[in-house]
């Protein structure tokens, strides 16, 4: 029998200080989309979501998406200025977008195609505006994936750590599956757990990226 469970828990300071930078930015970015029309003012507000989604899946996906949209950006700013800079439509309307026709793979990699069409600003000043922006969040999410006390990773170290959950009832070790939607966030807790059971070997991951023929090599080890 499987039981679905939602365990709720409280931020650290820093994670809801971290919370509340990225809505502001994001309902900032949102705002300045209103003003756009056609398919581009789609593409900012999925991009700003994708952002969202990423900072509820860890401190390492947060900032790493963070630390891409400023490279991104940082490109537009020096295409613009040497005259190469091409303002071109995105070429996916996210209005008749379906995230069940894409594989895992497939959907993080529209996911940073959107993302690299998907601002407002549109001029030299505007996005230097939003690159200091994206700066002091960029920090704020080192700080915090640097301070390594994420509040949901304590919550899954705890229950790694927890015998009685652990281990069946002839002092085995259980095998643990755990779901997670982002890469980053995949290879953060690949090393953590690696580094908390003191057995990198003992940590298996699949994710779009993995061959056929390596993920069944890797089900068949787990079994």
């Amino acid at each position: 029998e499987r039981i679905a469970e939602t365990v709720p828990y409280e931020l650290t300071a820093l994670e809801y200080d971290l919370y509340e930078d990225v809505t502001q930015y994001v309902r900032e970015g949102m705002n300045r989309a209103e003003k756009l029309g056609g398919k581009r003012r789609n593409t900012v507000g999925f991009a700003l979501t994708v952002l969202q989604r990423r900072l509820a899946s860890s401190p390492e996906a947060i900032y790493r998406s963070l630390v891409r949209r400023s490279e991104r950006l940082e490109r537009k700013k020096v295409e613009i200025l040497n005259g190469t800079y091409s303002d071109a439509e995105p070429a996916i309307d996210v209005n008749d977008f379906d995230e069940d026709e894409y594989n895992a793979e497939e959907l993080e990699q529209l996911e940073e195609d959107v993302m690299d069409a998907a601002t407002a600003a549109q001029t030299v000043e505007e996005l230097n505006a939003e690159l200091l922006e994206l700066a002091d969040l960029t920090e704020t999410a080192r700080r915090v994936r640097e301070a390594g006390r994420d509040r949901k990773w304590t919550e899954l170290s705890t229950i790694l750590q927890d015998h009685a959950l652990t281990t069946d009832v002839n002092g085995w070790p259980r095998k643990v599956i755990i779901f997670t939607e982002h890469r980053d966030t995949l290879d953060y807790l690949q090393a953590r757990i690696g580094s908390l059971l003191g057995r990198p070997d003992a940590v298996k991951a699949i994710h779009g990226g993995v061959r056929r023929i390596e993920r069944r090599q890797i089900t068949e080890q787990f079994t």
